[in-house]
């Protein structure tokens, strides 16, 4: 295994780099007018994605389904914990109908984790992007959907539902899952990816990628970082995006280190070494930043 050395030192105070500057447009405010109109979620807002300026003025949105409340306690994340809030079933339609009106040509869904629904809300997917196909014929589906507590039917149930992209994120490496990932597991995830990696490669005409991510910052090493790329090839994952770790609150995990733009640069030559047929990798990456772009290289 090849790998490099870091000699940056966490710097006191956020990097020049990582500084965000606030521009709305007349699109931001149409987007974000549109969402709410239509009572739906985003991860944008609510994960207080650094993005979002960007992505709204590109009218582009990640759609959040399944209610703001998850059922778990990760020590990174924003989106709202505790009783999660009926499912609507509205929902999907609501959720195709922003992704027309806002003529999306790659429409990008994810969801809290409901370990509450007896299908942990895998049907709930299948109802939404069979909407979005329905109105817009076009456009392509990427999910990233929770790991659905191992259940293999569930897997199955969004996988038969043909979306172009599914994304599952790792989110760190192995030995910090218990202290960052709350209620989830490396090797369960890892069997995620590689059952949907399976059913791909079974089902060619789908045309279907995989995809994984992972954060940094959180006190892993580099070394460590190579072999979730290793062990996300062996599943057979297509696409890996990599991204710093921000600290929502000081309730949340704190910021180890800040990696420099340089260090981004070298992960995604690692990665592509190892065969990830694309790897998004900067300090403001997020799973579903640039999704279009990389889909389009890699979907037919």
């Amino acid at each position: 295994m090849t790998g490099f050395t870091s000699r940056l030192e966490p710097p006191k105070r956020k990097p020049e780099w990582l500084r965000i500057r606030l521009r709305t447009s007349e699109h931001f405010e149409k987007v974000r007018g549109l969402v709410r109109d239509l009572g739906l979620h985003t991860v944008c807002e609510e994960a207080r994605c650094p993005n979002i300026y960007e992505c709204y003025s590109n009218r582009t949105a990640t759609f959040m389904i399944l209610g703001d409340n998850c059922t778990r306690r990760c020590g990174f994340c924003a989106v709202g914990k505790g009783l999660p809030t009926a499912v609507d079933p509205e929902e999907p339609l609501h959720v195709a109908t922003a992704v027309a009106a806002m003529e999306l040509s790659h429409a990008v869904v994810t969801s809290v984790d409901r370990d509450d629904l007896p299908d942990q809300g895998s049907g709930h997917f299948v109802k939404t992007i069979a909407e979005i196909r329905r109105l817009n014929e076009a456009a392509r589906v990427e999910v990233l959907i929770p790991d659905f507590r191992g259940d293999g039917a569930c897997i199955d149930r969004v996988l038969e539902a043909r979306p172009e992209i599914l994304n599952h994120n790792m989110e760190t490496v192995k030995r910090l899952y218990r202290r960052v990932r709350i209620g989830s597991d490396y090797d369960r995830s890892l069997g995620l990816l590689a059952r949907a990696s399976a059913w791909r490669d079974a089902h060619p005409d789908a045309g279907m990628r995989t995809k994984s991510g992972v954060m940094v910052g959180l006190g892993e090493t580099i070394d460590e970082l190579l072999v979730v790329m290793e062990d996300l090839r062996d599943s057979g994952v297509d696409i890996m995006t990599i991204g710093q770790y921000l600290r929502p609150s000081m309730k949340h995990l704190p910021v180890e280190r800040y990696y420099a733009p340089e260090e981004f640069a070298l992960l995604k030559q690692e990665g592509l070494a190892r065969g990830f047929s694309h790897v998004e990798s900067g300090p403001l990456v997020r799973s579903s930043y640039h999704a279009h772009e990389q889909a389009a290289g890699v979907c037919p």
